[in-house]
């Protein structure tokens, strides 16, 4: 098997609800192509992002309605109302949220779809270019408008909710609602079309500027999605469609209680069955979005933890085989000649690791998990054997460096400082992140906020916990010139 290597570079970690913006969230639009050209000006290669899939209930990217679909948030109001689509007083007219630091999503709930419902109105559905869309998309847009469609119809319930004909996907009850409907749904088609209109045009504009985009993309489904609710038969349901397992995760580095995540576990005995098809569907798409497709919690697919469902106590959850190689191979083949990279941190498998060493893929590490004052952490820079290595200071479920090490004595960073060889918290931020930059993985992924040298304030998500999560956003004027310069010295001296 040909490894396909990735370029020695570095990168940095921000998801698009980050971006600035006057409409409260961050979006496909005039910021993105700005923080690309300011990845260029720092003489990054590589921009990852995180899921961007539309929300359910807790706001995560990694919880989505449709696992095909993009965010109709993302769909940025300034092109719809160069467009004509939109007039700026009735955008203006609405509230975004209190502050331009922080998501409000209650806001953006209320809100965001009534601006996009207005754009829809004066939208021309005969427009060429959106009928090609619709049609080249068909495979899941026509399922995924209509979940909206009922999803709405149904007060916002999720499908296992609804009216058992519609629950059951009895074909003359969705027929009856694809007619009763069928202007949402038109609509919902619509936001779609916008967003890929719209990201199509931005990673255009990152490859000009030698910009790699690394999509983030969650290995679990959730419940309230499309996903499940068109195919049933790939998770572990009893004959009503409820849950039997959910998955979990047992105490790690990430969570010291463990994690019950709720979502349902495939079946992956059907998946295998017909050789993976879903699963080769969505990397396949996945494959044109991106550059690079990052899967997250790969490990899943080679032993997975789960939990019967209702069950609280994580002790009660089992770890179950899933199927590894034969699954890896599929994706591999269905990913084309874009890299893969497979999330393998949090709880240590070896048959996980072994596994992603015989793809080729590259092994991850995070150096927030290297300084337990042991020599032979695998963490550690010296300790690397491969340089095919994705390496991240801290990932989303990190918090930052400066609000990681806040709270440490001096005594507990001994081995630190005189690892980084420096003698203050006030030193650890830079010196871990030339650190990072100087060891001899290919590539270095840095969150916005290390950059910056942000605190706890700006941590995207602590597991475990929901409605205080994936809310911070960058600003320019955070990042002032003479840290630019710095960042740039570093990717000339460690040739990044």
């Amino acid at each position: 098997m040909k490894v396909k290597t990735l370029t020695r570079g570095a990168g940095i970690l921000l998801p698009i609800s980050s971006l600035p913006s006057a409409y409260g969230i961050g979006t496909l639009g005039h910021a993105a192509f700005k923080f690309v050209d300011l990845l260029a000006d720092l003489k990054q290669k590589y921009w990852q992002i995180l899921p961007m899939g539309p929300l359910t209930v807790g706001d995560s990217p990694f919880q989505s309605i449709s696992l095909f679909a993009g965010n109709p948030y993302y769909i940025d109001l300034e092109d719809l109302m160069e467009d004509g689509l939109l007039l700026r007083e009735e955008v203006d007219a609405y509230r975004w949220g209190a502050s331009g630091e922080c998501i409000d999503y209650a806001v953006l709930y209320q809100n965001r779809y009534s601006v996009l419902q207005s754009a829809f109105e004066r939208f021309d559905c005969r427009d060429e270019r959106y009928i090609a869309f619709c049609e080249k998309s068909k495979s899941w847009l026509e399922d995924y408008s209509l979940y909206m469609a009922l999803k709405y119809h149904f007060e916002g319930k999720a499908w296992y909710e609804w009216e058992e004909a519609a629950r059951n996907r009895r074909q003359e009850t969705l027929m009856q609602y694809r007619n009763k409907l069928s202007h949402q749904i038109a609509f919902w088609k619509f936001c779609q079309y916008e967003f890929y209109r719209q990201w199509i045009i931005l990673k255009e504009y990152a490859k000009k500027k030698g910009v790699q985009i690394i999509g983030d993309i969650p290995f679990y489904v959730a419940y309230d999605s499309v996903d499940v609710w068109t195919h049933r038969e790939l998770f572990l349901l009893d004959a009503q469609g409820n849950m039997l397992r959910v998955a979990a995760c047992p105490p790690d580095a990430f969570s010291e209680a463990g994690q019950i995540w709720g979502n349902p576990v495939y079946d992956w005995n059907a998946m295998e069955a017909d050789g993976f098809h879903w699963w080769k569907t969505r990397i396949k798409q996945q494959a044109a979005m991106f550059d690079i497709i990052k899967i997250d919690h790969f490990l899943g697919a080679v032993k997975y933890f789960s939990i019967e469902a209702g069950k609280t106590d994580i002790r009660e959850g089992k770890w179950t085989k899933g199927p590894g190689r034969k699954f890896a191979e599929a994706i591999e083949k269905a990913a084309g000649d874009k890299k893969i990279i497979a999330e393998n941190m949090g709880t240590v498998l070896p048959g996980v690791n072994k596994l992603i060493q015989k793809m080729g893929w590259p092994d991850i590490k995070v150096l927030l998990f290297a300084f337990d004052g042991k020599a032979d952490n695998e963490y550690l820079p010296h300790n690397y054997t491969d340089s095919n290595t994705v390496l991240y200071a801290g990932t989303h479920d990190n918090d930052t460096i400066v609000g990681y090490y806040r709270n440490h004595t001096d005594y507990e960073l001994a081995y630190m400082y005189s690892y980084l060889n420096i003698d203050s918290k006030e030193q650890i931020s830079d010196a871990m992140i030339r650190a990072a930059y100087s060891s001899t993985a290919d590539v270095v992924i840095l969150q916005m906020q290390d950059i910056l040298q942000l605190g706890s304030e700006a941590r995207m998500n602590r597991p475990s916990t929901i409605g205080v999560n994936w809310k911070w956003r960058f600003s320019d004027e955070l990042l002032p010139e003479e840290r630019r310069s710095w960042i740039r010295t570093q990717m000339a001296l460690y040739r990044r």
